[in-house]
Protein backbone atom coordinates (compact mmCIF):
# COMPACT_ATOMS: atom_id res chain seq x y z
CA UNK A 1 0.00 0.00 0.00
CA UNK A 2 1.28 3.49 -1.05
CA UNK A 3 1.25 5.71 1.87
CA UNK A 4 1.46 8.69 0.64
CA UNK A 5 0.50 12.42 2.00
CA UNK A 6 -2.40 12.20 -0.65
CA UNK A 7 -3.82 9.06 1.65
CA UNK A 8 -5.39 11.21 4.49
CA UNK A 9 -6.95 14.23 5.45
CA UNK A 10 -7.36 16.12 8.49
CA UNK A 11 -11.05 15.54 9.78
CA UNK A 12 -13.55 18.04 10.54
CA UNK A 13 -17.20 18.50 12.16
CA UNK A 14 -18.72 17.17 8.17
CA UNK A 15 -16.62 14.00 9.25
CA UNK A 16 -17.88 13.17 13.03
CA UNK A 17 -20.69 10.52 12.21
CA UNK A 18 -17.81 8.66 9.51
CA UNK A 19 -15.36 8.75 11.96
CA UNK A 20 -17.46 7.87 14.75
CA UNK A 21 -18.75 4.79 12.98
CA UNK A 22 -14.94 3.82 12.84
CA UNK A 23 -14.74 3.63 16.13
CA UNK A 24 -17.75 1.76 16.83
CA UNK A 25 -16.59 -0.82 14.37
CA UNK A 26 -12.92 -1.10 15.13
CA UNK A 27 -13.54 -1.24 19.09
CA UNK A 28 -16.12 -2.96 19.40
CA UNK A 29 -14.57 -6.22 20.47
CA UNK A 30 -11.56 -4.45 22.05
CA UNK A 31 -10.31 -6.23 24.95
CA UNK A 32 -10.32 -3.14 27.40
CA UNK A 33 -13.93 -1.38 25.81
CA UNK A 34 -15.39 -4.38 25.31
CA UNK A 35 -14.53 -4.76 29.23
CA UNK A 36 -16.09 -1.97 30.17
CA UNK A 37 -19.10 -2.25 28.11
CA UNK A 38 -19.89 -5.80 28.33
CA UNK A 39 -23.35 -6.25 27.08
CA UNK A 40 -22.94 -6.34 23.30
CA UNK A 41 -26.51 -5.38 22.71
CA UNK A 42 -25.89 -2.18 23.69
CA UNK A 43 -22.14 -1.71 23.11
CA UNK A 44 -22.70 -0.01 19.85
CA UNK A 45 -24.74 2.39 21.30
CA UNK A 46 -22.89 3.02 24.62
CA UNK A 47 -19.68 3.43 22.10
CA UNK A 48 -21.19 5.59 20.03
CA UNK A 49 -22.11 8.36 22.69
CA UNK A 50 -18.43 7.92 24.40
CA UNK A 51 -16.61 8.40 21.45
CA UNK A 52 -18.48 11.00 19.85
CA UNK A 53 -17.95 13.25 22.84
CA UNK A 54 -14.07 12.00 22.15
CA UNK A 55 -13.39 12.88 18.88
CA UNK A 56 -15.81 16.26 19.46
CA UNK A 57 -13.10 17.29 22.11
CA UNK A 58 -10.35 16.22 19.97
CA UNK A 59 -11.28 18.06 16.28
CA UNK A 60 -11.29 21.50 18.21
CA UNK A 61 -7.34 21.04 17.75
CA UNK A 62 -7.83 20.12 13.87
CA UNK A 63 -6.12 16.85 14.87
CA UNK A 64 -8.62 14.03 13.92
CA UNK A 65 -7.05 12.25 11.05
CA UNK A 66 -9.02 9.95 8.07
CA UNK A 67 -7.52 7.98 4.80
CA UNK A 68 -9.05 9.22 2.00
CA UNK A 69 -11.61 6.44 1.87
CA UNK A 70 -12.90 6.84 5.27
CA UNK A 71 -11.27 2.88 6.10
CA UNK A 72 -9.28 4.18 9.25
CA UNK A 73 -9.21 7.21 11.43
CA UNK A 74 -6.65 8.62 14.24
CA UNK A 75 -7.89 11.05 17.12
CA UNK A 76 -4.95 13.09 18.51
CA UNK A 77 -4.33 15.41 21.35
CA UNK A 78 -1.80 17.47 20.52
CA UNK A 79 0.83 19.43 23.19
CA UNK A 80 -0.71 20.99 26.25
CA UNK A 81 -4.61 20.23 25.29
CA UNK A 82 -6.78 18.47 26.79
CA UNK A 83 -9.34 15.12 25.41
CA UNK A 84 -12.61 17.11 26.24
CA UNK A 85 -13.36 21.12 27.12
CA UNK A 86 -15.03 21.60 30.09
CA UNK A 87 -18.45 21.21 29.05
CA UNK A 88 -17.71 18.17 27.57
CA UNK A 89 -16.24 16.55 30.89
CA UNK A 90 -19.95 18.04 32.20
CA UNK A 91 -21.51 15.39 29.31
CA UNK A 92 -19.11 12.86 29.92
CA UNK A 93 -19.99 12.44 33.63
CA UNK A 94 -23.54 12.63 32.74
CA UNK A 95 -23.69 10.30 30.09
CA UNK A 96 -21.89 7.31 32.15
CA UNK A 97 -24.04 8.09 35.49
CA UNK A 98 -26.58 7.09 33.18
CA UNK A 99 -24.74 3.77 31.75
CA UNK A 100 -24.67 1.81 35.48
CA UNK A 101 -22.15 -1.04 35.74
CA UNK A 102 -20.96 -0.02 32.48
CA UNK A 103 -20.53 3.72 33.34
CA UNK A 104 -18.90 2.46 36.43
CA UNK A 105 -16.49 0.25 34.32
CA UNK A 106 -15.95 2.94 31.96
CA UNK A 107 -15.12 6.12 34.61
CA UNK A 108 -12.79 3.35 35.98
CA UNK A 109 -11.26 3.03 33.16
CA UNK A 110 -10.79 6.78 32.22
CA UNK A 111 -9.77 7.35 35.66
CA UNK A 112 -6.82 4.75 35.69
CA UNK A 113 -5.55 5.62 32.18
CA UNK A 114 -5.63 9.48 33.80
CA UNK A 115 -3.69 8.64 36.39
CA UNK A 116 -0.74 6.64 33.94
CA UNK A 117 -0.69 9.40 31.50
CA UNK A 118 2.58 11.41 32.17
CA UNK A 119 2.07 15.09 31.82
CA UNK A 120 5.76 16.59 32.51
CA UNK A 121 6.70 16.31 29.12
CA UNK A 122 4.91 18.13 26.34
CA UNK A 123 3.69 15.49 23.49
CA UNK A 124 1.16 14.54 21.21
CA UNK A 125 -1.20 12.03 22.47
CA UNK A 126 -3.28 9.24 20.49
CA UNK A 127 -6.22 9.26 21.83
CA UNK A 128 -7.62 6.67 19.43
CA UNK A 129 -6.87 4.12 15.73
CA UNK A 130 -9.12 2.45 14.66
CA UNK A 131 -9.68 0.84 11.13
CA UNK A 132 -13.31 -0.60 10.32
CA UNK A 133 -13.28 -4.13 10.59
CA UNK A 134 -13.91 -4.85 7.63
CA UNK A 135 -10.94 -3.00 6.56
CA UNK A 136 -8.49 -4.62 8.53
CA UNK A 137 -5.39 -6.24 7.76
CA UNK A 138 -4.67 -4.10 4.65
CA UNK A 139 -2.34 -1.65 6.53
CA UNK A 140 -4.58 1.58 6.94
CA UNK A 141 -4.56 2.26 10.15
CA UNK A 142 -0.86 1.62 10.33
CA UNK A 143 -0.10 3.98 7.36
CA UNK A 144 -2.40 6.47 8.99
CA UNK A 145 -0.34 6.32 11.70
CA UNK A 146 2.63 6.67 10.21
CA UNK A 147 1.81 9.90 8.20
CA UNK A 148 0.81 10.99 11.45
CA UNK A 149 4.36 10.17 13.21
CA UNK A 150 6.21 11.99 10.46
CA UNK A 151 4.43 15.14 11.12
CA UNK A 152 4.97 15.10 14.61
CA UNK A 153 9.28 14.26 14.00
CA UNK A 154 8.85 17.11 11.73
CA UNK A 155 7.39 19.24 14.77
CA UNK A 156 10.16 17.54 17.19
CA UNK A 157 7.60 16.18 19.53
CA UNK A 158 7.31 12.84 21.66
CA UNK A 159 4.09 10.91 21.56
CA UNK A 160 2.19 8.79 24.16
CA UNK A 161 -0.73 6.07 23.95
CA UNK A 162 -2.18 3.75 25.75
CA UNK A 163 -2.61 0.20 23.99
CA UNK A 164 -6.00 -0.91 24.72
CA UNK A 165 -5.30 -4.46 23.14
CA UNK A 166 -1.94 -5.81 23.94
CA UNK A 167 -1.90 -7.53 20.44
CA UNK A 168 -1.54 -4.14 19.36
CA UNK A 169 1.81 -3.41 21.17
CA UNK A 170 4.25 -4.95 18.63
CA UNK A 171 2.43 -3.03 16.43
CA UNK A 172 3.51 -0.06 17.70
CA UNK A 173 7.18 -0.90 18.64
CA UNK A 174 7.49 -1.18 15.42
CA UNK A 175 7.23 2.83 14.89
CA UNK A 176 9.38 3.60 17.83
CA UNK A 177 7.01 3.57 20.54
CA UNK A 178 8.70 1.91 23.47
CA UNK A 179 6.79 0.38 26.32
CA UNK A 180 6.65 2.53 29.43
CA UNK A 181 4.49 0.96 32.26
CA UNK A 182 0.92 -1.29 32.14
CA UNK A 183 -1.91 -1.11 34.63
CA UNK A 184 -4.96 -3.82 34.92
CA UNK A 185 -8.47 -3.23 35.15
CA UNK A 186 -9.79 -4.10 38.45
CA UNK A 187 -12.27 -7.88 38.48
CA UNK A 188 -10.11 -9.32 36.34
CA UNK A 189 -10.19 -6.90 33.58
CA UNK A 190 -7.47 -6.45 30.80
CA UNK A 191 -3.84 -4.92 30.62
CA UNK A 192 -3.60 -1.97 28.98
CA UNK A 193 0.09 -0.95 28.25
CA UNK A 194 1.28 2.52 28.19
CA UNK A 195 3.80 3.54 25.29
CA UNK A 196 6.11 6.68 24.61
CA UNK A 197 7.77 7.21 21.42
CA UNK A 198 10.80 9.93 21.68
CA UNK A 199 10.82 12.66 18.34
CA UNK A 200 13.05 10.84 15.83
CA UNK A 201 15.08 12.44 13.42
CA UNK A 202 13.59 13.46 10.17
CA UNK A 203 15.07 13.38 6.18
Amino acid sequence: MNHRSLDRRRADASDLDAVVAILVSAFYDDPTWSWAFPDPSQRREQHRQLWTLFVEGAMRYSWVWLTAEATATSVWIPPDGTDLSTEQESAMETLLAGLGHAGSRATQTLELCEQAHPRDVPHFYLSLLGTSVEHRGRGHGLGLLAENLRLIDEARMPAYLEASNTVNVALYQRYGFVVRDSLTLPSDGPRVVTMWREAQPTG
